[in-house]
């Protein structure tokens, strides 16, 4: 039987690893899409990559909704869920009821902390993979994906009660970290050479490392009014600022955890400088989302780690000032779009 993946939120990044999957051998991708889903549906996917080349990936199966994806009645062995993580929108987990069964592997390639409880109280016996990526695609319109740069993707198995306090391993760990070690090496067959297993804890660094990055760069470009990531960098105060902020962020993160950062992570000064350096003019989703009137992922950006930092009796106070205001704005923003439409 081949290995049968689905790609819940087929956007740029999910089509982009969806269409290096279905190169695997005796593999199968099929791809749940939303306002794509009629172009995709009839024409595949238009996948240009500088890596790669050019490529249509035409999906096993392609789904408007999941009800639809139900009724088709696969058995999954993975479920890449590359959706925004808005928890304070909806529970995402509820999208995929009903489409994991015994022996099915959730992959979460999503933005922030915390994004992996929901699935794993909803699916308590399925084995839930945490992903995170620093590839950078878009979708300029519909079903046509545009693979700039960079393909790192990063899988742990997301074991939580083997943290700090926790009460050890179970039986069933042997199974989830095998499951983790099989999608690697998929990735890596399909040549994504720096796809990385990870151990439950390593992952999570990585998650905090690009926090780091994340509640660095997004909020600040959307309290400054747009500015991309290296004009924050380059200017000498929202630099300071930014070097703050990433820095309190790796400061908390050891103490979450109750272990002390990995040394082959990127310092402060390094992930500035490497930013400084990038003329692409690329600006942050949390902009993007802004200036479009969308909602923005606070939560699982900023909320998460300073609710998580609390817990260990930490404070954020960057991230806290930040949050605080930017939720304000949002909520603000979208009474005021209500109020228009009376």
């Amino acid at each position: 039987m081949p290995t049968r993946i689905l790609i819940v939120g087929a956007g740029a990044i999910g089509a982009f690893y969806g269409s290096r999957l279905a190169c695997a051998a005796n593999t199968t991708v099929s791809a749940l899409c939303r306002s794509n889903f009629k172009a995709v549906r009839d024409h595949g996917f238009k996948v240009t990559s500088p890596n790669y080349g050019e490529q249509v990936f035409k999906p096993e199966y392609v789904f408007s909704s999941p009800e639809d994806a139900r009724k088709a009645g696969v058995k999954w062995d993975y479920l890449l869920v590359a959706t925004k993580a808005l928890p304070d929108v909806s529970d995402d987990s509820a999208l995929i009821e009903g489409l994991v069964s015994d022996g099915t592997s959730i992959i979460l390639v999503q933005n922030g902390l915390g994004v992996e409880e929901p699935y794993k109280k909803r699916f308590p016996k399925a084995a839930v993979l945490s992903a995170v990526t620093i590839a950078s695609a878009a979708q300029p319109s519909h079903g046509v994906i545009k693979h700039n740069r960079w393909t790192r993707i990063s899988i742990g198995p997301y074991l939580p009660h083997l943290d700090q306090g926790g009460s050890g391993s179970k039986p069933d760990d042997k199974a989830v970290i095998d499951s983790n070690k099989k999608i690697v090496y998929l990735l890596q067959e399909v040549g994504i050479k720096d796809a990385e297993s990870y151990s439950h804890a390593g992952l999570q660094f990585v998650r905090w490392h690009k926090i780091a990055i994340n509640a660095a760069m997004n909020p600040s470009s959307v309290l400054s009014g747009g500015l991309g990531n290296q004009e924050m960098s380059l200017d000498p105060e929202i630099s300071r600022h930014l070097t703050g902020v990433m820095n309190e962020v790796l400061e908390t993160a050891p103490k979450v955890l109750g272990k002390p950062l990995p040394p082959k992570l990127a310092t402060v000064e390094q992930l500035l400088n490497s930013t400084r350096k990038n003329s692409s003019g690329s600006k942050p989703s949390m902009w993007l989302d802004w200036e479009k009137g969308a909602r923005m992922e606070l939560e699982v950006i900023l909320g998460n780690p300073i609710r998580l930092a609390r817990q260990k009796g930490c404070e954020m106070p960057r991230l806290q000032s930040m949050y605080a205001l930017l939720k304000a704005a949002q909520e603000n923003r979208d009474k005021a779009k209500g109020s228009s439409r009376l």
